[in-house]
């Protein structure tokens, strides 16, 4: 079973994030919206396979990456979430929440050993 695919986005704490997106518009050409930015690709194998990258800087005092202390959380992109947090249950993994359906997909937050919160996501 393959259980990592990607990386679908990168999201990390800031002091004002209205700021650093437009520094980030400006300076680097990023075009960026409420949430961030995203970063479209496709497959290398199959060039009618799409996937994204989302770039998100967030508020410092955001709770959302809690328990983790750290000031960035990575999401990962998988392909079958349900049969991957039945095996990472297995081996004991902390799963730190229900599956998530949204009109984007799945998601469920995991600790890594040294308690990062991760975040899975199986696109749709």
């Amino acid at each position: 079973m393959k259980r990592v695919t990607g990386i679908g986005g990168i999201f990390f704490k800031c002091k004002d994030p209205i700021k650093l997106k437009e520094w980030y518009k400006t300076h680097l050409g990023i075009d960026t919206n409420d949430y961030g930015a995203t970063f479209d690709w496709k497959e290398m194998s199959d060039s009618d396979a799409k996937g994204s990258l989302t770039w998100s800087p967030t508020k410092e005092t955001t709770e959302y990456f809690e328990p983790s202390k750290r000031e960035f959380m990575i999401n990962y992109t998988v392909e079958n979430l349900e049969a991957l947090v039945e095996e990472l249950k297995k081996e004991e993994v902390t799963i730190l929440d229900e599956i998530e359906v949204y009109d984007f997909g799945k998601f469920v937050h995991i600790l890594d050993l040294e308690g990062n919160k991760v975040e899975l996501w199986e696109p749709k």
